[in-house]
């Protein structure tokens, strides 16, 4: 039982750690997204490769392009914020130097992004609240518990969306296919009648 409940927390724990190394090369730009719940501590820490004359710069932003967190001349530094809304969050890194390219050897760059239980610093929890080891043990629990749950509610809320979306579509495209055969019925009638006229006049019938 305590083996399967670790499996199914190991995706939370694994979704919950961002760590990426990457090159970044001189004058260019590059961005990383993430999908992130409401109301979830966010930490980071990145390290930025030395390279002279070339400057880096860091911005974190949301959706709708505001500042979460903008650093210029970044080398090396950590990062907090809580998120307002489900949301998508852009971290960007930006090099620029006068060399021009080509010239200057591309930026190691290292970042490390934590949210939700991982974020927490349950050292300094337990210090400031005086908790014991077991006691900062099941707070992590707790809070991973809590975290699962606002999951599967955040999940359950998106299913229903669909399915109301689903339906709906479902229920327009029922009066769309009722619409066009009374049109096309309407049309056949109309052609049936018009010729009939056009046979009498031309007195093909009578």
């Amino acid at each position: 039982m305590a083996r399967l409940a670790a499996l199914l927390l190991l995706p939370v724990l694994i979704e919950s750690v961002f760590s990426i190394s990457f090159f970044l090369p001189v004058n260019s730009r590059k961005c990383l997204r993430e999908e992130i719940h409401k109301d979830v501590l966010v930490t980071g820490e990145y390290e930025i490769g030395e390279q002279p004359n070339t400057k880096t710069n860091l911005k974190i932003t949301d959706s709708s392009s505001h500042t979460l967190y903008s650093k210029e001349d970044a080398t090396k530094g950590k990062f907090a914020f809580t998120t307002e809304d489900y949301d998508m969050f852009e971290v960007c890194f930006e090099s620029k130097s006068p060399m021009g390219t080509g010239r200057v050897p591309d930026q190691l760059i290292n970042l490390d992004m934590k949210h939700g239980v991982e974020a927490k610093n349950y050292e300094e929890i337990a210090k400031v609240e005086k908790l014991k080891p077991l006691e900062v043990e099941l707070r992590r629990l707790e809070d991973l518990s809590e975290s699962i749950v606002n999951d599967f509610a955040y999940m359950k809320k998106r299913e229903e969306e669909m399915r109301d979306t689903n339906e709906s579509t479902n229920t327009r495209v029922l009066y769309f296919s009722i619409f066009s055969m009374c049109c096309l019925i309407g049309l056949a009638t109309w052609q049936v009648f018009y010729l009939r006229r056009f046979f009498k006049a031309k007195k093909l019938i009578e």
